[in-house]
């Protein structure tokens, strides 16, 4: 039997199937479609396409800019835009994480932020490290309990960061965790005056982070650069060397120190 070519499956549920077909119509559109030439193009009744072109209208996945006429919505913009950030710090950060590493002989870790959130995206570690217990590439972690979390934080207005202690409750993991939001602030000034963060033992005992900001081509901070080790084992001499590595990667993203 032969394998079927995943380009041409199509998804299990029938509503995404359809959902993904109004989307490559207006895809194909620069302009506004109307209701009428969607359903023509789609082969789905007209109320059916407007039905699931409303449900895609509340996430902002597509715009109606008047009655009866759609296109593309700008969540589509803003997940493009996390993808490419993603993508593109990888490959500009890679070589920069390897040289680091050969230095400090500990895992590198480069993470972006997703909501509450830091995100894995790449390591780079040996076994010599002696870190058994690291985040998975794709794991995340809250921001509040992490070194580059802590830098997306420190980037946020208070009212954002205050916000951000009220939904999530400031949970802690160990007893170094920061669940107060008077010390979190403190510890935020801190991250802002270095423009280093730390992670002293708050997401796991027995490991200490350090870690340094990555920003793009118009000063925006979309990733994180961080040095995991035992507790016993973290030196502070890496800062430097940290802060440069990500200043180098932020360069070759094509942001330029003032």
């Amino acid at each position: 039997m032969t394998k079927k070519d995943s380009s041409s499956q199509t998804p299990a549920i029938q509503v995404m199937d359809r959902m993904f077909t109004l989307l490559n119509v207006l895809a194909a559109h620069q302009d506004p479609v109307s209701l009428k030439v969607i359903s023509e193009q789609t082969g789905l009744h007209p109320s059916t396409a407007h039905r699931i072109l409303n449900d895609l209208a509340i996430g902002r996945f597509v715009d109606r800019p008047e009655a009866g006429s759609y296109r593309l919505g700008m969540r589509l913009l803003e997940l493009g835009n996390l993808v490419k950030a993603r993508l593109d710090v990888r490959d500009a950060a890679l070589g920069p994480m390897r040289e680091l590493h050969k230095l400090t002989h500990q895992p590198v870790n480069l993470s972006v932020r997703q909501g509450d959130e830091i995100v894995y995206i790449e390591r780079t570690y040996s076994e010599r490290s002696g870190m058994q217990v690291v985040r998975a590439v794709g794991g995340r972690a809250p921001l509040h309990l992490t070194s580059v979390g802590k830098l997306f934080l420190a980037h946020d207005d208070p009212q954002r960061v205050r916000a951000y202690a009220t939904r999530t409750g400031l949970a802690g993991h160990t007893r170094n965790s920061i669940t107060d939001p008077a010390l979190l602030e403190r510890e935020l000034a801190r991250v802002r005056q270095t423009e280093i963060a730390r992670d002293n033992e708050e997401l796991e005992l027995g490991v200490r982070c350090m870690a340094a900001g990555i920003h793009d081509d118009q000063g925006r901070l979309i990733a994180g650069l961080s040095i995991s080790a035992p507790a016993d084992r973290l030196e502070e001499s890496w800062c430097e060397r940290l802060r440069d590595t990500a200043s180098a990667i932020s360069t070759a993203l094509g942001h330029h120190l003032p």
